[in-house]
């Protein structure tokens, strides 16, 4: 796990770097590669939850809104 961390913020570091156009030594370029992937890691599962969290709020509401048309097509006199 920790080569693959390694290996992953040395490659997200490099690209980073590069697009930010900031010249760092090797070391200094897997450290920001490591951080991003850390940081990015826990800011994408933090947004899916709160995606999910929300998707299920709108399932909800859509599924509320076809028991009330079913209701009131079937039901209601």
């Amino acid at each position: 796990m920790a080569l693959y961390l390694i290996i992953i913020g040395a490659a997200a570091g490099f690209l980073a770097t590069r697009l930010m156009r900031l010249e760092t030594d090797i070391v200094t370029t897997m450290a920001i590669g490591i951080a991003g992937a850390l940081v990015g890691g826990f800011l994408l599962r933090f947004l899916l939850t709160v995606m999910g969290l929300l998707g299920g709020l709108i399932g909800a509401v859509m599924g509320a809104m076809l028991v009330i048309w079913i209701w009131q097509k079937y039901f209601k006199s």
